[in-house]
């Protein structure tokens, strides 16, 4: 249910990657997106979590 985007953002020296995430509501059950600009190291714990 998630997907990595395939922008990559360069501030200074330091590389960053934009991850965008779809989470269905437990309330609702529709889905909305969670994104977040972290290191590319750090990408796949986000897209692992609930």
């Amino acid at each position: 249910m998630a997907k990595k985007s395939v922008a990559s953002l360069q501030t200074g020296s330091k590389r960053l990657t934009k991850a965008i995430k779809m989470v269905k509501s437990p309330k609702s059950g529709a889905y909305t997106f969670v994104e977040a600009i972290m290191d590319p190291a750090q990408v796949n714990d986000f897209l692992a979590k609930k």
